[in-house]
């Protein structure tokens, strides 16, 4: 049974997955995470889904972690908390790719989980900030390591340093997104592209991309070729692909087989 927090449909075989608390700008709480994160788990199983969107309820993606939610981690302990919690890079292991459409504010973790989406697409006014230094926080959940990667050392240390708000425009130019929109269009943008790769690409090659690029961040080019390689080996013995040959000699769309199921 699916939370109220979060919502899923499923359709051309993209799964959107929505962040619904509008009323809260999304604000992020351990339930609507925990929802989120099974909603991942059961797209991963799915052979009905072979891409998957992220997005927000509303005028909203993710305002951040919800004030009295993080009022109750500093009361309560966040140390015993954290122990129950799957880390936020968990979608970086989801061998489907994750498209995050950035619908609104952006911020804090709520900007953690659009970074640990595979893309972001985003609105040319969508307000985004990392927030922690203005609240007496860290560079928490892993930011410190995927924002460097994604905007280079200067820039992140920026964007962490004084939390400042970036727009949806500036974020491309950063780097920060992928490209940014206008907001009446950007999920039905995310949802076009998702189309796409649910259509036209291999969903075990896509898994094996998203891997080899995630590992390949902490190897060195040696160790990344040798990998490639054997990877390379076995996909020549593939069904998917001779069906990508063949899909292409015989100019049809190519019938790739499901992940999940």
């Amino acid at each position: 049974m699916m939370s109220e927090v979060v919502q899923r449909t499923v359709s051309d075989g993209v799964a959107v997955i929505t962040l619904n608390r509008p009323d809260r700008l999304n604000a992020w709480t351990v339930e609507m995470e925990q929802a989120y994160f099974s909603e991942l788990d059961w797209c991963t199983e799915s052979a009905e889904v072979r891409a998957i969107v992220l997005t927000g309820a509303g005028r909203g993606f993710c305002a951040g972690a919800d004030m009295q939610d993080l009022q109750a981690l500093g009361e309560n302990g966040a140390a015993a908390r954290a122990q129950e919690r799957r880390p936020q890079s968990y979608p970086l292991t989801v061998p489907k790719p994750i498209i995050a459409a950035i619908n609104g504010p952006c911020a804090g973790i709520g900007l953690v989980q659009a970074l640990m989406c595979d893309l972001r697409f985003a609105a040319a006014d969508a307000k985004l900030t990392t927030a922690f230094a203005r609240r007496g926080l860290i560079a928490e959940h892993g930011i410190s390591w995927i924002l460097p990667r994604l905007v280079g050392p200067a820039r992140a240390l920026d964007l962490l340093l004084s939390a400042r708000v970036v727009l949806g425009e500036e974020a491309a130019e950063l780097g920060l997104v992928n490209r940014a929109v206008a907001k009446e269009v950007v999920l039905e943008h995310a949802l076009d592209y998702a189309r796409e790769l649910a259509v036209q690409c291999s969903p075990a090659s896509m898994a094996s991309c998203k891997r080899q690029v995630y590992a390949d961040l902490t190897r060195t080019l040696p160790e990344a070729t040798s990998t490639a390689d054997e990877l390379m080996l076995g996909s020549f013995g593939a069904p998917d692909f001779t069906e990508g040959v063949n899909s292409f000699l015989e100019r049809r769309e190519p019938h790739f087989a499901a992940l999940g199921g």
